[in-house]
């Protein structure tokens, strides 16, 4: 019953494909692989060509962005949202579920679940699992890309989704919000490079690495294994939450995490660590490297 309650954040692979098998797959339900890789590692669109969910359309990240935003990822404008959702099939009433390729299960999908509420969608779910598991569990892929009808999709901004560096900057003294940073523990404690940029954490904030959320075949976690997660960390999921990462991607998981555990109001931090980093005074970079050489 829980998952009905929550809006269905996560469908499990045996629903899809009994979905699939009923040809339900159309104006009322679009299926989109939101992959993306370093262009150096994978191709995720030729891999996508070679291989996906049968129906499914490619929700590209690149292009569904701010383009002209020095920062990786950073949404797209409600026109530019609308528009390229609309061109993919989707509507105001079509169930959208998202998954994505990587090897860890799911990686780039809790951004689009993210991206699509905080464009006022409400239906919208995660493929548990991801696409890893759905080949492990023997369900059907193709290589026939399909051509989906054009629809009209009405996109309004949701601006209690969504944490600007100027929110950042003024809770760091006012403390009205609780942080919850999702990247690994050396590039919060500022010990690792971070994708060549030096890294470290906005003060105040809580590490809870993103994968701590995964089983290890790559699935979400329980509900009760989740708030034991937040409850080790002193989170509370009573108060306001904002999440962040390096680029505004993992720290989604935070917010699909606290949405099944019934929390719908977690906030991304768009521009994340990258803009951050380029932006806050140093001393509200807090970093033990940069403490161990004082």
């Amino acid at each position: 019953m829980a998952p009905k309650v929550l809006g269905r954040a996560l469908v499990t692979a045996k629903w899809l494909s009994e979905a699939l098998r009923a040809g339900r797959v159309g104006t009322s339900l679009r299926v989109l692989d939101t992959s993306w890789y370093p262009p150096q590692q994978r191709n995720a669109r030729q891999e996508f060509k070679e291989r996906h969910i049968p129906g499914a359309s490619f929700f590209d990240i690149e292009e569904c962005r701010d383009q002209s935003s020095p920062y990786d990822f950073m949404l797209p404008t409600e026109s530019h949202f609308a528009e390229y959702v609309g061109r993919l099939g989707v509507s105001n009433d079509t169930h959208v579920v998202v998954y994505d390729g990587d090897e860890l299960g799911t990686f780039y999908a809790p951004r689009a679940w993210w991206m699509f509420r905080a464009f006022g969608h409400k239906e919208v779910s995660v493929l548990n699992g991801g696409f890893k598991n759905w080949v492990k569990e023997g369900h059907p892929v193709t290589a026939e890309v399909s051509q989906p009808t054009p629809a009209v999709f009405k996109a309004k901004l949701n601006m209690a989704l969504l944490k600007t560096f100027e929110e950042m900057i003024q809770n760091v003294g006012s403390l009205r919000f609780q942080v919850v940073d999702s990247r690994p523990e050396g590039r919060f404690r500022g010990t690792e490079l971070d994708q060549g940029l030096e890294s470290g954490h906005i003060p105040g904030a809580v590490n809870i690495p993103f994968h701590s959320f995964l089983t290890e075949t790559g699935h979400e976690k329980s509900i009760e294994e989740i708030q034991q997660i937040f409850r080790e960390k002193k989170v509370d999921l009573s108060k306001p939450l904002t999440a962040t990462c390096r680029k505004g991607v993992t720290a989604c998981h935070i917010a699909l995490a606290a949405y099944l555990c019934g929390k719908r109001d977690v906030a991304v931090y768009d521009g994340s660590w990258s803009e951050w980093f380029h932006r806050a005074p140093p001393r509200y970079k807090v970093s033990e490297l940069k403490r161990n050489k004082a």
